[in-house]
């Protein structure tokens, strides 16, 4: 079992008390993201069929909860990992124009998370998406959109304050660009963890880009699936969160691949069979828009803007046993 546990820990706040800044934070800050960013709310599935190669194959390794519906035989319904391919399919269908967006609730599970202070199998964000024009695919629109969602954050930090002064946590006032080959020369003796934690302590926020390509050392910086991010033009925001002395990612984003990145990085990732599913063969036909888009965890945002130290204590999902009673032990309260 993976746990941080600080001692004299006290959250500030009742459990009654906290399920109220929850319900305040997931309501103020879906209308500010929405108004912000030109974004209008969309209902989202909570499952796809797996023909269609909608849902989000994540690193790759993560097992789908899958199950079988009755009325479509040998057909596998597969509840989504995220709704990266989905948000953009969407797009199109509704007939979103360039500068135009969505946003929308995801709830997933992830059934082989290893569990700690920021991880659970249950996953809950607001996924957005936004039509973009081929000349704003390029690394100075990702770094200004990437300071869009920074800025909202910082703004809810104040709404949070003002509303509840005794047990916010504060953020700093401006966020640090860097790419990951980056990072890795100026830490080349660190794991990707220890280097995003050591560029994060320096700078207390940073938008690490370029992401899931592999770096000079012959690893990525993390895990991408190929087919809906461009490895050249993404990145994800992280806050040094001093509650877990560590940094905490709130957000990933990126501009999506076009027909280009998407061949050369289903080749690179030895996935080239992707190519014959729908949404791959809409991609490679630019039948789809080009599009922007990311997830903002829901669950993370209120464990950081309230402070706290486990991400049971702002959302109700399971846990193992031990940590429950690890977790009392030390005032940490589980939904």
């Amino acid at each position: 079992m993976s746990l941080y546990l600080p001692d004299h820990y006290d959250a500030g706040m009742s459990v009654r008390e906290t399920e109220e800044a929850i319900k305040y934070i997931r309501d103020t800050f879906q209308r500010e993201l929405g108004r912000e960013m030109g974004l209008s709310r969309v209902s989202a599935p909570l499952f796809v069929e797996q023909s269609t190669g909608l849902n989000d194959n994540l690193n790759g390794v993560e097992r789908p909860v899958s199950f079988d519906v009755p009325w479509e035989p040998g057909e596998t319904v597969e509840v989504v990992q995220s709704l990266a391919k989905w948000k953009r399919m969407a797009l199109g269908k509704y007939g979103f124009a360039p500068g135009e967006g969505l946003y929308t609730n995801m709830n997933a599970i992830r059934r082989d998370e290893e569990l700690d202070n920021l991880h659970s199998c249950y996953v809950d964000q607001w996924d957005w998406e936004r039509v973009i024009t081929r000349d704003q695919r390029t690394p100075e629109y990702l770094r200004a959109t990437a300071a869009e969602v920074f800025r909202i954050v910082k703004h809810m930090q104040h709404e949070v304050w003002y509303k509840y002064p005794d047990a916010f946590y504060r953020l700093p006032d401006t966020m640090h660009y860097i790419d990951s080959e980056a990072l890795l020369q100026m830490y080349p003796g660190l794991s990707v963890q220890e280097r995003e934690n050591e560029i994060c302590k320096l700078y207390g926020c940073v938008f690490v880009m370029k992401i899931g390509d592999k770096l000079s050392n012959g690893e990525p910086h993390d895990g991408r699936a190929p087919d809906y991010d461009d490895w050249q033009l993404n990145g994800d925001i992280l806050f040094w969160y001093e509650p877990l002395r560590r940094a905490l990612e709130i957000s990933s984003m990126g501009i999506r691949v076009d027909a280009g990145a998407l061949r050369s990085q289903l080749a690179k990732a030895g996935c080239e069979e992707r190519a014959s599913l729908p949404y791959h063969r809409m991609v490679l036909a630019d039948e789809l828009p080009l599009t922007i888009g990311g997830g903002i965890g829901q669950s993370r945002l209120c464990m950081l803007l309230l402070g706290r130290v486990h991400v049971g204590e702002v959302q109700a999902s399971i846990w193992p046993r031990e940590m429950i009673e690890a977790c009392e032990a030390h005032n940490i309260h589980l939904l």
